[in-house]
């Protein structure tokens, strides 16, 4: 057999494997459990920590010569968003809520680093589990299942609030705000990052764009995206907004990210093959979504966008 005729042979045969897993395993939103039952498949199978570490969030990649890993790169994120929204700036002690926490990754930086009391929570019980397991003893540090549209906390219970890339699984953006900024505390600060849609009031979206929106939504659990500015106003109109709200788009940052979560898997191809070959095709199956998310980056259809405020 010829090298070109292998090669069509291993791409149908993937194309076929592909085509029945999306078939079998469909992830699109239909309520908040899908939401835990996603990643609750996702943290079981330890396929995202083999590939992406302990924090399933994108990079931030300065702009230098010298470009970082990609598990560095997510480090480097965390002490990014940190400064710029002077989360620092809190003493230490400080009782920091971390909002759609995954497996622990930024909680423990926060909690380590710059000696905050941190509570994460998630609505994915293997995803505490599992946090749970990876954080050292006496870290303050601890973990919670709990639903961020129903914070079981009273008013200003914290004085930072920490969300990275969690409000694409809101299906009520503006109770998402509201939830938060219920539990900051005057004086308190709120770090938050996420995938926007692009403003569209100017320019709607086309048929095309349409399309590739729906898939990016079906594919990961998500009701809908908010736009930057969309978001901004949620934060500003909520009853427990005290101040102003400022953002910033972090897309040329963040954007090689998407083809590195891919070439992780050529980078550790142990890893992958280690877990069997159910996780192999698991593998495959994410990879038109994360092309299909890198290509919506690149050409404004998303945007990341990151939020400070400061209540008073």
């Amino acid at each position: 057999m010829t090298n070109l005729t292998f090669a069509t042979v291993l791409f149908c045969c993937l194309f076929i494997a592909f085509v029945f897993i999306l078939l079998l395993d469909n992830r699109s939103y239909k309520s908040s459990k899908s939401v835990a039952n996603a990643y609750d498949k996702w943290t079981n199978d330890y396929l995202l920590e083999r590939l992406w570490g302990e924090h399933i969030h994108l990079g931030y990649y300065k702009q230098s010569p010298k470009k970082p890993d990609f598990r560095q790169a997510k480090i480097d994120f965390v002490h990014e968003l940190v400064r710029w929204s002077s989360l620092n700036s809190l003493p230490t002690g400080s009782r920091i809520l971390d909002v759609g926490c995954g497996i622990g990754g930024s909680s423990r930086i926060l909690a380590r680093d710059y000696g905050f009391d941190v509570l994460g929570i998630t609505i994915s019980s293997a995803q505490v589990e599992r946090a749970r397991e990876l954080t050292p003893a006496g870290m303050n540090c601890s973990f919670e299942v709990m639903d961020a549209l129903d914070l079981a906390f009273k008013d200003e219970t914290f004085d930072g609030i920490w969300s990275v890339e969690a409000g694409p699984h809101m299906p009520n953006k503006q109770l998402y705000a509201d939830e938060m900024l219920r539990v900051l505390r005057p004086g308190g600060v709120l770090s938050v990052a996420d995938w926007n849609i692009r403003e569209i009031e100017n320019k709607p979206l086309t048929l095309y764009e349409k399309l590739i929106l729906k898939q990016l939504l079906n594919q990961w659990a998500h009701p809908e995206f908010s736009s930057i500015n969309s978001f901004k106003k949620n934060l500003l109109e909520s009853p427990y907004n005290l101040s102003e709200v400022e953002t910033e788009d972090w897309t040329r940052f963040t954007l090689p990210s998407w083809n590195d979560s891919i070439f992780e898997g050529i980078r550790r191809p142990l890893d992958i093959l280690s877990l069997g070959g159910n996780a192999f095709l698991k593998g495959f199956r994410e990879i038109p979504t994360i092309l299909l998310m890198r290509w919506a980056f690149s050409n404004y259809l998303m945007r990341f966008g990151v939020f400070k405020i400061s209540s008073k």
